[in-house]
């Protein structure tokens, strides 16, 4: 029997990048269910191709433009809306494996309702575990819920560590954890220079194609901070035995570092059909649609240490990731926040780091054994910092890309 699926944030690079993984083995899944928030054409488009009985947007008014949009088409799927009908695909009897790929703190409740019915959950959405990662982690142990990291540096560790791992690095013969960083657009720019970057230099990453948030995140490097966080609680790992490498090249995934002196690493091409499809076929290998490794075409793969004056959301992370409770909570809630200001234009890209700090020197609740405890961590945080934000008293000025000047609020 083919293997069902629901798709969540199948608009997105991740679930654009999944459905093209399964179109390629029809014999193997079928789509039961996809959530595309307020992207209705493209949407609708994968409605047409893949009939999924299922159809999830935001709001009533972005369902009622699907809604016309697959009756043309003759298409169909029902058409729901709304943060519960996200929950209720994610748990559907009948429903396999669930790719959990909503961009933030917006995709955990679908991924905890997955981990709650058992599902195999597939996990690109790194928010889950920052946020929640002991809640979610022991929900999906309780209830027999296999849990697949598809973010390519977690599934390249998963693909180089025993099969047998249980979680104990020593009993492995395990150092450490190796995570791998482009080190995103600014690697090599003046820090005196961050100040005036723009929005539309910080989404250019040289490697991935990736949402503008996430590429953001890249470039201030709290991706790689986030993804910290998430490696702690997928492999059991403990914080001191987490490291970090720039890596420009990204063909190094990620690495795992042996007691013999064995690193064992997993290389591929910059593209996320590998680990989709790793994921998707396991036990077995399946085809990708991602090019072979050219080993002839490569001209070096380098390697460094990050640099935390460069980075300083790299930094903060760390310091989240060991201080634990409510901070990796925090430190997501007022990244998105600040994230999204600097896109607007309201902050400068310096600013994003410094609005994170401000939150995590603030009080906040370290209670994370319940799903409304960390939601209203998390909705205190964003208050706070969108209030620095404001409180920045200046509004950045851009005109053909490039910083022009400030004014005042």
């Amino acid at each position: 029997m083919p293997q069902t699926l629901t798709i969540l944030g199948s608009t997105g690079s991740i679930g654009e990048n999944t459905l093209d993984v399964v179109a390629r083995h029809p014999d193997r899944f079928s789509v039961f269910a996809l959530a595309g928030h307020t992207q209705v054409a493209k949407l609708a488009a994968q409605c047409r191709r893949f009939r999924p009985e299922y159809a999830v947007v935001a709001d009533a008014e972005h369902a009622a433009r699907l809604e016309n949009l697959l009756r043309e088409a003759g298409v169909g799927t029902q058409v729901l809306h709304g943060a519960q009908a996200l929950t209720d695909i994610a748990s559907a009897d009948g429903v396999d494996g669930v790719m959990c790929a909503i961009v933030g703190a917006a995709g955990l409740p679908s991924a905890l309702a997955a981990a709650q019915k058992g599902k195999t959950v597939y996990l690109a959405n790194k928010e889950t575990l920052v946020v929640s990662g002991a809640l979610f982690m022991q929900t999906a142990r309780a209830h027999g819920a296999t849990v697949l990291p598809v973010d390519s540096e977690h599934n390249a560790v998963f693909q180089v560590l025993p099969r047998d791992y249980t979680g104990r690095l020593n009993e492995h013969g395990i150092l450490s954890i190796i995570l791998t960083a482009s080190g995103g657009p600014f690697l090599d720019t003046d820090p005196a220079a961050f100040e005036h970057i723009t929005p539309e230099q910080a989404i250019k990453h040289p490697n991935w194609r990736m949402g503008r948030k996430i590429s953001v995140d890249s470039a201030t490097m709290m991706n790689k901070g986030l993804e910290l966080i998430e490696a702690h609680w997928l492999f059991d790992c403990p914080p001191e035995k987490l490291e970090v490498v720039i890596h420009p090249q990204s063909v190094v995934h990620s690495m795992v570092r042996y007691l013999d002196g064995s690193v064992l690493a997993q290389l591929g091409n910059p593209d996320m059909r590998t680990p989709i499809a790793y994921c998707l076929g396991l036990p077995q290998r399946i085809e990708s649609g991602a090019a072979a490794l050219d080993f002839a075409a490569l001209s070096a793969l380098t390697f460094r240490q990050p640099d935390f004056a460069r980075f300083p959301c790299l930094k903060l992370a760390y310091e989240a990731m060991s201080a634990g409770g409510g901070a990796p909570c925090v430190l997501n809630a007022a990244n998105e926040v600040a994230v999204a200001a600097f896109l607007e234009g309201r902050i400068r890209f310096t600013d994003i780091a410094r609005t994170v700090a401000h939150c995590l020197d603030g009080g906040f609740s370290n209670d994370t054994g319940s799903l409304d405890s960390l939601l209203e961590t998390d909705a205190q945080t964003r208050r706070r910092a969108q209030a620095f934000a404001n409180g920045l008293n200046r509004r950045t000025v851009f005109s053909d890309g490039l910083l022009t000047g400030t004014e005042a609020v």
